[in-house]
């Protein structure tokens, strides 16, 4: 553990019920993932660069409605001040009414979901890059090595091997070499600097329009369709951004909820009935354990791009 800084403590009592781990679960990138970690007693502690600096939080829930955050660092100040939208307690779901039994049912046993939002743009979108067209286990390994090569010690009492993810200026000079050794391609490691470049404009879009946020991330050569609904999900909880692109996606839509699978354009169709609410409809699939895709093929390989 680093040594000890003053803590910023913040509590947010909720009007609905929430589950602070549940709501996160999506910020993870793998269980290694340095700037994540779930401990025995069941807090969250997490790691983040805020625009006054660099923080550590851990959070715990005493109930269904108490989120008690301890935050350390130049931005833990900032990240209390975050922490209703973070916990998803601003999340809005009451014209979410899905006719399919499936979902109503898992909206019925699952009242606690909540979208959170973590305001922070490139921290979503760097992993989002990082997972274009490879398998999730291969981007994984490449954010942990960069985390580990170009982050920083995580500030107070952090478990051990914590790090702070590195801020756009640093993103800006990692080498080629290095986004090679971490596995990473040359085309996504051109995406990675070309929006670390831009990274101030584009953390603007968290007070945009969904419509407007995805069409400047998409305006960046090398983000499409997938990626900006990827870091939509997560830095401005849009519950609508669906991700459109993924390779399991559209059949697991489909096997769960019709029992065939779809491609992307039946997927967007079929779901129009539940807008503005598609990632909502998703997550609820996955977190009620009614989400189905058979396996009738090998596979994925993992791709290593390191020693080409």
């Amino acid at each position: 553990m680093t040594a000890s800084l003053e803590v910023v403590e913040t509590t947010v009592t909720a009007r609905r019920p929430l589950d602070v781990a549940m709501t996160l679960h999506p910020l993870q990138r793998g269980k290694g993932d340095p700037c994540h970690r779930r401990a025995v007693d069941g807090s969250i502690w997490r790691t983040s660069v805020q625009p006054s600096g660099p923080v550590t939080y851990r959070l715990t829930q005493s109930d269904r409605h108490t989120v008690h955050c301890q935050a350390w660092g130049e931005g833990a100040r900032e990240l209390a001040d975050g922490l209703n939208r973070l916990v998803g307690e601003q999340d809005e779901c009451e014209d979410f009414a899905p006719e399919h039994p499936i979902l109503a049912e898992a909206h019925r046993r699952f009242p606690h979901l909540r979208l959170g939002r973590t305001d922070r743009v490139l921290e979503a979108l760097v992993p989002a890059i990082l997972e274009q067209r490879v398998h999730g286990i291969a981007a994984f390994a490449s954010w942990r090595r960069l985390v580990w090569k170009f982050g920083t010690p995580a500030p107070g009492p952090a478990p051990d091997g914590m790090r702070v993810p590195p801020t756009a200026h640093v993103w800006r000079r990692v080498p080629s070499w290095e986004f090679h050794r971490a596995n990473v391609d040359p085309g996504r490691a051109r995406t990675i600097v070309r929006c670390a470049q831009v990274a101030d404009r584009l953390e603007k879009i968290v007070d945009l329009s969904p419509e407007e946020a995805t069409r400047r991330l998409m305006s960046i050569p090398g983000v499409g369709i997938w990626t900006a609904a990827e870091v939509s999900q997560r830095a401005l909880g849009d519950a609508d951004a669906l991700s459109v692109g993924d390779y399991h996606l559209a059949s697991m839509v489909g096997w769960s909820l019709l029992g065939k699978p779809l491609d992307d354009a039946e997927m967007v169709t079929y779901l129009e009935p539940v807008r503005p609410h598609r990632y909502r409809a998703v997550r609820l699939l996955l977190v009620s354990g009614n989400a189905i895709k058979p396996k009738f093929g090998p596979r994925t390989p993992v791709v290593d791009h390191s020693w080409h």
